[in-house]
């Protein structure tokens, strides 16, 4: 727990057997992996294969729900707007 501050609250979480901290009134997307549940196997490559899923629902779904269509489109937006490279091939959902 090298990178946590003394005397500072955090929220711990767990998802899929990985423990996670954040700062008490801080964005979700802060938290930093801070341990794993005793008696789970953490395997990156099931977690990565997880993820993958759930992006493949998410975009599968947005071709039917035009609010979830919307909201990805702007995050797609929000991405390229602020990574380095060049564009990739965009192909819509």
């Amino acid at each position: 727990m090298g990178q946590l501050k003394p005397g500072v609250k955090y929220i711990y979480e767990r998802s899929d057997g990985i423990v996670y901290a954040r700062e008490f009134g801080a964005d979700p997307s802060t938290r930093q992996v801070v341990g794993y549940e005793s008696g789970v196997e953490y395997d990156p490559l099931r977690n990565n294969l997880r993820e993958d899923k759930l992006w493949g629902d998410i975009r599968r779904l947005a071709r039917t729900n035009e609010t979830l269509r919307s909201e990805l489109e702007r995050v797609i937006m929000v991405y390229n707007l602020i990574k380095d490279d060049d564009p990739p091939d965009y192909h819509p959902v």
